[in-house]
């Protein structure tokens, strides 16, 4: 059996997909549905079962019992997210439980860290502690857990330990996320109405490592068969402006006009200027798999969303 937790959520449903893809569907999936339509994730795969997050940690040794690999997706992923004891106990508290439970019962743990626990960027990108500077409580989180994987594998696991730091990832399965959703998902939704994509002034100078959903769950698939541990990067190892973005969005929807509106004035000083990804542990672990450009992304993503798929 595979756990997944997050399973309906944007990351978590598209590993699903792709398990079943392969002919894979003894999955149990972990997850909050709240008041949110994510369950639309879920609408046409192929899981054993379903349990809530706060069952699944409750009743881990019966719940779990058979698990050969956890992916664990499930997180607060909302950096505008102030309650920091919500924060830690959701992310950290809850990781660390269910990562001792793997290690005990020699089951893979595979999860998702995040780039914000680079902040600002000042020192790189590269997974190494002084790259690190988360700048809210999202970041600290992650890295915090980030942290506490290190001193695990430091004691050579017989379990794999592997943690993305999953850079801007978008595509399918996003709009349950709100605010949180990439900019493309909100572009995209901006354009059933308005054919204006707004942008703020200065975005050509502001910088991302967009990555596509396809090429994260391609990275996963990577780790997954090969079992190998360690905290690294997923992304694109190329950084584009959001000005890039938006002619991508353009070439796909010719009648789409560019805007340009002042930069808010509550975000000077905490908007994150520039992210990339450095690639070099993931190529040097035998990853040699090729992201889409943002060109390429954009048209299969708006391919799919035309198509009327299952995709939340």
């Amino acid at each position: 059996m595979i756990v997944v937790t997050g399973g309906a959520g944007f990351i978590g449903s598209q590993l699903i997909r792709h398990l079943n893809q392969q002919g894979i569907t003894d999955i149990l999936v972990v997850d909050r549905m709240g008041t949110s339509d994510k369950y639309r994730n879920l609408v046409g795969l192929s899981f054993s079962d379903y349990v809530d997050k706060d069952t699944f940690i409750e009743q881990l040794d019966s719940l779990a019992a058979g698990a050969k690999t956890v992916f664990h997706e499930g997180a607060c992923s909302s950096t505008t997210e102030t309650d920091g004891t919500y924060m830690m106990a959701n992310n950290y508290t809850y990781s660390k439980r269910l990562l001792a439970w793997c290690l005990n019962n020699t089951v893979d743990f595979l999860y998702a860290s995040s780039a914000s626990v680079y902040g600002n960027g000042e020192q790189g990108f590269g997974e190494t502690p002084g790259s690190e500077a988360p700048l809210n409580v999202y970041g600290f989180s992650k890295w915090v857990f980030d942290q506490h994987v290190r001193a695990q594998l430091a004691q050579q696991p017989t379990s794999q330990i592997l943690g993305l730091r999953y850079f801007n990832v978008f595509g399918p399965g996003e709009g349950h996320k709100g605010t949180m959703a990439s900019v493309v998902h909100h572009f995209f939704e901006r354009l059933k109405t308005d054919k204006t994509l707004a942008l703020f002034e200065g975005s050509r100078e502001f910088l991302r490592d967009f990555i596509y959903i396809d090429d994260v769950v391609a990275i996963n698939q990577y780790f997954y068969q090969s079992r190998q541990s360690g905290i690294v990067n997923c992304g694109t190892g190329t950084a584009r402006s959001f000005y890039d973005l938006a002619c991508a969005m353009q070439a796909v929807i010719p009648e789409a006009q560019l805007a340009f509106i002042p930069f808010p004035d509550h975000l000077v000083g905490k908007y994150q200027a520039y992210t990339q990804a450095d690639c070099t542990q993931l190529r040097g672990l035998g990853c040699s798999h090729t992201s889409l450009a943002i060109e390429s992304a954009v048209k299969r993503y708006y391919y799919q969303l035309t198509q009327g798929g299952n995709h939340g």
